[in-house]
């Protein structure tokens, strides 16, 4: 009888450890886990579609986190995208730099990538990067294929 009771405390703590691995996988799948937007300066880009970008999705250099998107909404006179940048305190943003939203992962969370441009100054608080690509995606690459193909075919 106690070798019983053992085994389903055994079982109950293994039980209870997977459900607390879960937990954490989820939270750090969702980004969850960093609930605020890192202190530091903001930066404004504009794009004419963000595909499935969030606040709080992270914002790379070279594949490092240098901070996180902290807004988006959208920009009534241009009806594009406009996305705020939270961008960590001491990081260095060239002028000139290219901001594009990329898809990472079996999952395609989407993040901002940066490559830094050739220039010597740094962006300051609330400067706008002027160069964006917008997020890229599959069905209309999907279906320029299906339809180039359809007239090809048919010539």
């Amino acid at each position: 009888m106690e070798n019983r009771n053992l085994t389903e405390v055994l079982v109950g703590l293994f039980v209870t450890a997977g459900f607390i691995a879960l937990f954490f996988l989820a939270m750090n799948v969702s980004n969850l886990r960093e609930s605020s937007v890192p202190d530091g300066y903001t930066l404004l880009a504009r794009f004419a579609n963000i595909g499935g970008l969030k606040t709080r999705s992270p914002i790379t250099i070279s594949g490092v986190k240098v901070g996180r998107v902290s807004t988006i909404s959208l920009d009534q006179d241009s009806y594009n995208a406009l996305v705020t940048l939270k961008i960590n305190p001491g990081v260095c943003i060239p002028d000139e730099t290219i901001a594009s939203i990329l898809t990472s992962g079996l999952l395609g969370e989407q993040y901002i990538g940066l490559e830094p441009g050739g220039m010597d100054e740094c962006l300051e608080n609330q400067d706008e990067i002027e160069l964006t690509q917008s997020a890229i995606i599959l069905e209309k690459l999907i279906s320029k294929f299906l339809f180039n193909k359809a007239d090809s075919n048919a010539k």
